[in-house]
């Protein structure tokens, strides 16, 4: 065999083991199986892709891995075609090699990752909220002194999250999201009607302190308090995992 191609592949071999062990450190991103929200008319629910790519790039263009957990793994339901940094991501940044092949709970360990991220979409409202093994998964990456962050109808899914003293772990943190002000005026699910729950009402009956529009400078401020980061609409996507950057380096200094 060609001693020159040999090396060459050593090489190669060499830096993708090389990139692997010499990763920032991991994120576990959290997206819903759920495809509908049960009405008739087949109201779609799934994940927002432009509201998960955009993150999923900041954070592997930054030097993380990241995995994605569903609550019965596998393949999850994304809507609209990929357009601008999706397609991107999708090409170049293995999105799609890692989503369809989400994790199950059991198989997570809290203690791999330094943050945890959940995106749009109404899916996360849907079984995210409500799945007893994630929620306890994000409060061991928060308790283990992990960023946690959500944007649009994201946050909804940490409003249930209890950490190890029973207290929720959104009481008394200053947090945003979907606010019922706009939830009421779209169609998308028939102006809320067809949602388990409403994530502004969910986030201050657990002791959230929400911020609505009236409390924020700009719209798509990020909320930051106590390393839950949040953020109320799309063009926050990319930003919200920014700043969970900032905060990640924050706690390693």
């Amino acid at each position: 065999m060609n001693r020159g191609f040999i090396i060459l592949s050593l090489l190669l071999l060499f830096n993708s083991c090389n990139n692997d062990t010499n990763e920032k450190g991991r994120i576990l991103i959290v997206v819903s199986n759920t495809e509908d929200m049960g009405d008739t008319e087949k109201h779609f629910a799934g994940n927002n892709l432009w509201e998960v790519a955009p993150p999923y790039h900041i954070f592997v263009s930054h030097g993380y891995a990241v995995d994605f957990v569903s609550p019965t793994g596998g393949k999850v339901p994304f809507s609209m075609d990929p357009v601008g940094i999706s397609s991107y991501t999708i090409k170049y940044e293995k999105f799609n090699e890692k989503v369809e092949n989400s994790s199950t709970p059991d198989e997570v360990d809290y203690k791999n990752y330094k943050a945890v991220f959940v995106g749009g979409g109404y899916g996360p409202l849907f079984d995210v909220a409500y799945n007893k093994e994630i929620q306890s998964i994000i409060a061991g990456i928060y308790e283990n002194g992990g960023i946690v962050g959500g944007y649009g109808h994201g946050p909804g899914a940490l409003a249930n999250v209890k950490l190890s003293n029973g207290e929720f772990m959104v009481k008394g943190k200053k947090v945003t999201g979907f606010p019922n002000s706009t939830e009421v005026t779209k169609s998308w699910a028939k102006e809320g009607t067809l949602l388990p729950i409403m994530l502004e009402d969910q986030l201050r009956a657990n002791g959230g302190i929400f911020q609505t529009k009236n409390d924020l400078n700009d719209k798509h401020d990020v909320v930051i308090d106590q390393r839950i980061v949040t953020t109320m609409f799309l063009p926050s996507s990319a930003i919200v995992a920014k700043e969970m950057i900032i905060e990640i380096e924050k706690e390693l200094k």
